[in-house]
């Protein structure tokens, strides 16, 4: 799958879906954080771009992994994703809640995986220093000035005028705050790292995965927090 492949998908998914769904909105900041970001870094120069796009594909295939199970066999839903698509058409929850709490669940959960996975596929290693990590933190600025411009645009038009007429800025602005994309990559590198060190003792790597799940689950939870 070829990130051209990536975005296409994401579009398909879009067709026919209620703009208010919250999975809807976490796919449309998804693939306008996507669009935003490959046009903005046309024409860079990477150390390793082999290893960045291979990451972007495994990485957007655990999400659609999540799509997949919850349409099939929702008890195969990873609990990081469960609050998401549960509160998909719950009243009271902001477009922009249901997009940071799908934001959330993929890089702090999905991420790591997709790290490792990568790393193991091409033959490379995680430590920082490395050509792999330089290029993944070059992304971090150009995703962070991109996901903010998205951002932005669920905050405009008549959902902002509403939310002004009835105070409730305060609150979409704290659950704004609740949200770093450039830390929780650094966070995810680093969980990438301890999966990476415990490739040979499998109850230690399932251990923590499962609990990373269910702390980024809770996180989602208090995104998605109803007004």
């Amino acid at each position: 799958m070829t990130v051209p492949d990536v975005i296409a998908r994401m579009q398909t998914e879009l067709v026919g879906v209620q703009r208010t769904d919250g999975v809807a909105c976490f796919t449309r900041l998804y693939l306008d954080v996507t669009q935003g970001v490959q046009a903005r870094l046309a024409g860079t120069t990477f150390r390793d771009p082999a290893f960045l796009a291979r990451l972007d594909e495994v990485f957007a295939g655990l999400y659609f992994d999540a799509l997949d199970a919850a349409k099939r066999d929702p008890s195969k839903l990873p609990r990081a994703w469960a609050p998401l698509f549960a509160s998909r058409s719950t009243r009271g929850i902001e477009p922009l809640q249901f997009a940071l709490a799908g934001m959330s669940a993929h890089i702090n959960r999905d991420l790591p995986l997709a790290l490792v996975a990568t790393c193991t596929e091409l033959g490379v290693g995680l430590e920082e220093g490395t050509p792999q990590h330089a290029d993944y933190t070059h992304v971090n600025g150009v995703l962070a000035a991109v996901e903010a411009h998205v951002k932005a645009q669920f905050l405009t038009g008549w959902g902002r005028f509403l939310d002004r007429i009835l105070h409730r800025l305060d609150r979409i602005d704290d659950v704004v705050a609740m949200w770093d994309v450039s830390r929780a990559r650094d966070a995810a590198w680093v969980n990438a790292e301890a999966l990476w060190a415990l490739r040979g003792e499998p109850a230690l790597s399932a251990g923590f995965l499962t609990t990373l799940d269910r702390m980024v689950g809770l996180t989602a939870r208090g995104l998605l927090t109803r007004r």
